[in-house]
């Protein structure tokens, strides 16, 4: 059922005015967070929480921004926490974001005025078929958006405002979470959760609107490490035993029509090469393996292994170490003990009047790791749609639908109390 609340709304002018700060980070380096400029909006956003009232917003020197939005009913309510990042992904520059808003979009694709090479094509993004009539933000084609994830934070930043502008809404203690270098892997590394203080969370970072997301891949990485034999080329004849040519053939002997992320969907998972570098006698391949189960992991590392030992035997002078690194596991082993987290979600996005679409995630989010770290943490949409590209794009109606849904969450929480 459609709510009877009646809501106002400003996100759209938080979503401007955050997307034109540049929040970039940068996987290269070790600092926590990656770029101080990071900071630059988690300065803004506690000025902002602490001007609707809350008096514990706060920066943290890694980055992170806090707040909570305190109780007002005298029910025993599980703490819930509302999160995102504030890192825009290194695959796309964040500088200079120029957003424009397509209003009334009448379907048919969307050039975009700065860069007319860059269009946002319909057949490419079937989405746009369900904005008929709503407004649509994008850039000017030359930068990224940044819907991922500022359209989370301006819908989390809404939500508590109205809240706070509205104490007849009842609910428990709601905290705030803004998080850096979740597009690098390391958005929770610094989180204090004894601080948070959350019993259940929610990243607000996912796709179409009505869509939660209660299951992630999980994900390991591997490095392949290559020694040859190296000679001088002049007299190398039947001595030589090149590395990179080494890691060249293992690359080459990876399956063709399957177990890539070119050629898989669904629930199918992969193995990814993402690197490689060195020179004759020493070489690194990098790769990232992705599956829905640990027993899909460990299918796939095994065959990478046997591709390697099939190769090495060209090669007898030669030898490798392939390492193992776990990076996250699937959150749906640990929110499957709480169904009570999802069945609430489902029931606020009904009340925001949009129909429940329980999904996996091809990827991670902050949510994989908080999960295991004893925060159970689905994640909700925000509307975001083609994300770390230059067509990126958001609906306003759908940055609404989302802060409907966070307020309807707090207020079911309080009730099922």
């Amino acid at each position: 059922m459609s709510s009877p609340l009646r809501f106002t709304h400003t996100v759209t002018e938080r979503f401007l005015r955050y997307v034109v700060i540049d929040t970039q980070s940068d996987p290269a380096s070790p600092t926590c967070p990656s770029t101080e400029k990071q900071k630059d909006l988690g300065r803004l956003l506690a000025r902002e929480l602490q001007a609707m009232g809350l008096s514990d917003a706060h920066l943290d020197e890694h980055g992170y921004a806090y707040a909570t939005i305190p109780a007002n009913t005298g029910k025993r309510v599980p703490v819930i926490c509302f999160c995102s990042h504030m890192d825009t992904s290194p695959d796309c520059t964040g500088k200079n974001v120029r957003p424009q808003i397509v209003r009334n979009y009448r379907g048919g694709d969307i050039a975009l005025p700065a860069d007319p090479s860059q269009i946002i094509r319909v057949a490419d993004h079937p989405a746009l078929a369900d904005q008929i009539g709503n407004d649509i933000v994008t850039t000017d084609g030359t930068t990224l958006l940044g819907a991922d994830n500022k359209a989370g934070i301006a819908e989390i930043m809404d939500a508590a405002q109205f809240l706070i502008d509205h104490p007849q809404i009842k609910h428990g203690a709601i905290k705030i979470l803004f998080t850096p270098d979740e597009e690098i892997g390391r958005g929770v590394d610094k989180v204090d959760l004894r601080k948070l203080g959350a019993e259940f969370a929610y990243t607000i970072d996912g796709e179409t609107a009505g869509n939660i997301e209660d299951e992630t891949f999980s994900a390991d990485g591997v490095t392949i490490s290559i020694e040859g034999v190296s000679t001088h080329p002049g007299f190398a004849k039947g001595k030589m035993e090149h590395a990179i040519k080494i890691a060249a053939a293992i690359v080459d002997r990876l399956p063709k029509n399957t177990c890539s992320p070119e050629t898989t969907e669904g629930r199918d998972g992969f193995l990814h090469p993402i690197g490689i570098s060195g020179a004759l006698e020493r070489t690194t391949l990098s790769f990232i393996v992705r599956d829905f189960t640990d027993a899909g992991l460990k299918e796939k590392e095994a065959l990478l292994e046997d591709i390697v030992k099939e190769v090495m035997q060209d090669f007898p002078r030669s030898s490798y170490r392939l390492e193992i690194k776990q990076q996250y596991r699937n959150m749906k082993r640990v929110i499957d003990r709480h169904p009570e987290i999802i069945d609430n979600a489902m029931e606020a996005i009904r009340r925001a009047g949009l129909t429940p679409v329980k999904t996996s995630i091809r990827g991670g989010t902050d949510g994989s790791r908080l999960s295991f770290m004893g925060l159970p943490c689905p994640n909700i949409f925000a509307g975001e749609h083609a994300f770390h590209s230059r067509l990126e794009w958001v609906s306003v109606q759908d940055m609404e639908k989302a802060m409907q849904t966070i307020v309807h969450l707090a207020m079911i929480w309080e009730e099922r109390a």
